[in-house]
């Protein structure tokens, strides 16, 4: 069967052309090949001496004897250099194959076969390249056909999938690839044959035979063309990425964990509490680094214990037999919630969030808790958790708790770079936890401080309505240098105290405490209000100073510091012990409150139907300064008056004056028959106090002075008769206020300040009778000279009296007064119940 070869066949690549020579030596027939490789067209190259037209001059002696040689009858086959003729000739070498013939007449004659050597070496060239390509590249190359079969792989190709190369002749990508991954490439090769858009970098994913290990590779696949344009196939280059894969994998898990680390810094601790810190470290790794996640913590770490728990533990659990008592503080999971069922006994299993619960002693979670190693805990029977690692949580050498991260089916499982990552990312929230749990403890402590030092629960006073409020600066701690109290004086007077030491925090608390026992201490002795300061700002000088005492200036007594222990102390002390305070007592039966102020601000008061007003209180100045007296104003308040006391942080900030702040307070008290409760509320909430930049304390009483009818008032002269009219005074005013069962007792020591008062004072007697929560007695006389209370010999006939007093009565008492003193005694209320009998020591203590 004859048939034209189509266009771009391997006749069009090496030009073959022909012509022949005739008896004379003179062209006699020229093909369309040779027209089209010399350039000459046939009517103008047949008659024409070849070697005179197409060899050059120097070669044209030897081209004629070869003529001669062939039309002899010599076969001849050479090289033969040639040019086109033209006004520019081209020169070139053609490889010429001659044979004898003969002509219709019976003469010799030549016919020649002429290949251009350039397409030749061309050929040579591309054979050459394509066998490179295929036998010595170090990359898998495949040739398919149109119809997507192998037409030819090289030896790199077949090293990979077995076998010779020639073994792979006819196969398709179905014989190398599994399902998915050969319909990913066959669509390929579709799109690249049909559009000629090469596809560059197409992973693949695969096994080679014999080998367990997926394989990554990277194709580069284009379309092959004959000479004429027309498509013959796709070519593929396939290169082995496996390493380059795996080492992006580790790269990017480099990178995540760089990033979670990064995550973890900025987002765990930023909380001071436990549980929070247990949930901020699952926020990060739950989905990021695992599915499933989980934190217990000791359970005495979290009661409180001061004992680390990584220091008791192995002996608790050597009695218990497995881990001490853990709580699960946070869970957190990144896919459904039904998880397998808890086995805590076998180390395994999710215990509910909040769940105390013990690990056995073999089991990881155990081990790693007694080792601090990370172990790995075995997958769940269900198959739902693929890997776990149990980390131990360690900080400073002490193991506070465990976490667990779990990876499900279907996840990669845990590497060596994830468990240090897991390490990493428990010790530091296990370093947050240990802050948050000495935070809490020292938060605790100074919380104890704090309400040491603060008047516990409601205060009460006699004729009074209290309510207070404080709000430390500092809310981390919630400690902070404001101080107020209430303090029960003799007479059913009251002392009200507001202060406010320089500083903030801890250290403000202790000087507040010191100064505020100072204040009791003082206020305990009865002194007048100016002297309650003046004494307090000796006690204030006296704290900043190094070694807690001032400097004496008579002769001889100093006892100077070393100059650094100086420098240390003040720089410690020197402002903490500067502080401001007002000091009032109010007295219900006269409803008159005495003040005097060490540099505070002026107390604020409101009448009944009255705006406020600023009470003007000379200011004098703060304690620890000293060198000026303090000065004391008495002002009477009327029944249902409202008097606040307050410090700094209540009235003035940053953003506004402290005019501006007063305005406010006075414009807050508006309502002041409102219950005490919300007054203070009202207050707090209505003034832009801009709480955490100062500490606020806030006093407020309501005056509820002591009605006309519970005082019982008389002056008795000074004369021996008086004892027995006090005494029927005493009995007749109880007997109205039935107290009957209090009139024995009071008649009797009523009778002994009295004899005292005649005795040892001087000038009038007064006799005041006060009836409220107690009842309190009251003697007052001109005298100086405070009773002293002493033991008695057996010989002595009298100094038994205030022995008497002392035995009988709740609390007595003596205070100075400006004309003279006040002896007093206090008897409790009867309840109902019998009085209690008095035992045999205490009858014979006043023997």
């Amino acid at each position: 069967m004859w048939q034209s070869s189509p266009p771009g066949s391997i006749y069009d690549y090496i030009r073959v052309a022909s012509f022949s020579i005739g008896p004379d030596g003179l062209i006699e027939q020229w093909s369309r090949r040779a027209a089209g490789l010399f350039g000459i067209a046939a009517d103008k190259a047949v008659g024409l001496d070849p070697v005179e037209a197409f060899m050059p001059a120097e070669l044209r002696t030897n081209g004629r004897r070869r003529i001669g040689e062939i039309l002899d009858g010599k076969e001849w086959t050479g090289l033969v250099p040639f040019r086109i003729p033209g006004d520019d000739p081209v020169h070139g070498l053609a490889e010429i194959y001659v044979m004898p013939s003969e002509s219709e007449t019976g003469e010799r004659a030549a016919l020649c076969i002429v290949v251009d050597v350039r397409a030749l070496r061309h050929i040579e060239t591309d054979l050459a390249a394509s066998q490179a390509i295929f036998g010595q590249s170090p990359f898998g190359f495949v040739l398919f056909g149109t119809d997507l079969t192998v037409i030819r792989a090289n030896q790199r190709f077949a090293t990979v999938f077995g076998g010779r190369a020639a073994d792979h002749r006819g196969r398709t990508v179905d014989d190398y690839l599994s399902r998915p991954e050969a319909d990913r490439l066959t669509a390929t090769l579709e799109r690249v044959l049909e559009t000629g858009a090469s596809a560059t970098d197409l992973q693949l994913v695969g096994t080679a035979p014999g080998d367990t290990e997926s394989r990554h590779w990277s194709m580069n696949l284009y379309r092959v063309h004959s000479r004429s344009g027309r498509p013959i196939g796709i070519a593929g280059l396939a290169t082995d990425v496996t390493r380059r894969h795996i080492a992006a994998r580790e790269a990017a898990s480099a990178r995540r964990n760089l990033a979670l680390l990064n995550e973890a810094s900025a987002r765990i601790g930023n909380s001071l509490d436990l549980e929070t810190t247990a949930r901020e470290l699952l926020d990060v790794a739950v989905p990021g680094f695992c599915d499933l996640a989980s934190v217990d913590l000791y359970q005495g770490l979290l009661t409180g214990d001061d004992a680390p728990p990584g220091r008791w533990d192995s002996l608790r659990q050597e009695s218990v037999g497995g881990s001490a008592e853990l709580r699960r503080v946070a869970l957190a999971s990144a896919v459904s919630d039904a998880l397998p069922a808890a086995d805590p006994d076998a180390g395994t299993g999710s215990p509910a969030l909040g769940a105390v619960h013990r690990f056995s002693y073999n089991s990881p979670c155990a081990i790693a808790l007694r080792t601090g190693h990370v172990e790995d805990v075995p997958g769940d029977d269900l198959g739902f958790v693929q890997s776990t690692l149990a980390v131990p949580m360690v900080a400073h050498d002490t193991v506070v708790g465990l976490v667990q991260f779990s990876r499900t089916k279907g996840s990669e499982p845990f590497g060596e770079r994830d468990r240090a990552l897991a390490t990493e990312l428990a010790a530091r929230a296990a370093v947050c936890i240990d802050n948050a749990r000495l935070y809490r403890r020292e938060h605790e402590r100074a919380l104890i401080l704090q309400r040491s030092l603060l008047p516990p629960g409601d205060p009460v006073a006699a004729g009074l309505d209290i309510a207070c409020r404080y709000l430390p600066g500092n809310t981390a701690t919630e400690v902070g240098g404001d101080w107020f109290d209430v303090i029960e004086l003799p007479g059913h007077r009251t002392a009200l105290v507001v202060g406010d030491v320089m500083g903030r925090g801890l250290r403000a608390a202790v000087a507040m405490g010191e100064l505020r026992t100072a204040v009791r201490t003082l206020a305990l002795l009865d002194l007048e209000p100016a002297e309650v300061l003046s004494a307090l700002d000796e006690v204030a000088r006296g704290l900043g100073t190094p070694g807690g005492t001032t400097a004496s200036s008579s002769g001889g007594g100093a006892q100077w510091p070393s100059r650094a222990a100086h420098r240390s102390r003040e720089a410690d002390l020197s402002e903490v012990y500067l502080a401001t305070c007002v000091y009032a007592v109010y007295d219900p039966v006269t409803r008159r409150c005495t003040f005097a102020n060490a540099g505070h601000l002026p107390p604020a008061a409101v009448e009944p139907g009255q705006p406020a007003m600023l009470l003007d209180v000379p200011p004098g100045m703060p304690l620890g300064v000293g060198g000026e007296p303090f000065e004391e104003v008495e002002v009477e308040l009327k029944e249902g008056a409202l008097l606040a006391l307050y410090t700094d942080g209540l009235v003035e900030s940053r953003d506004h004056p402290l005019d501006e702040g007063l305005d406010a307070l006075r414009g807050a008290l508006v309502e002041p028959e409102r219950p005490l409760e919300d007054v203070c509320d009202h207050v707090l909430t209505t003034l832009d106090t801009r709480h955490g930049e100062d500490d606020i304390a806030l006093l407020m009483a309501r005056i509820r002075g002591l009605p006309v009818d519970a005082v019982g008032d008389w002056r008795l002269p000074r004369e021996p008769r008086s004892v027995g009219r006090a005494r029927e005074l005493a009995r007749g005013q109880l007997i109205a206020w039935g107290l009957d069962e209090l009139v024995d007792t009071t008649e009797l020591l009523v009778s002994e300040l009295v004899t005292n008062a005649l005795r040892y004072g001087e000038g009038e007697i007064r006799l005041r009778l006060l009836r409220d929560r107690t009842l309190v007695c009251e003697v007052w006389d001109a005298g100086f000279v405070q009773p002293r209370r002493r033991r008695a010999r057996d010989t002595d006939e009298g100094g038994r009296g205030l022995q008497l007093v002392g035995l009988l009565s709740a609390a007595w008492g003596s205070r100075r007064t400006p004309r003279g003193k006040t002896v007093w005694f206090e008897l409790a209320l009867p309840d109902g119940e019998p009085a209690a009998e008095r035992t045999v020591e205490q009858l014979l203590s006043m023997f």
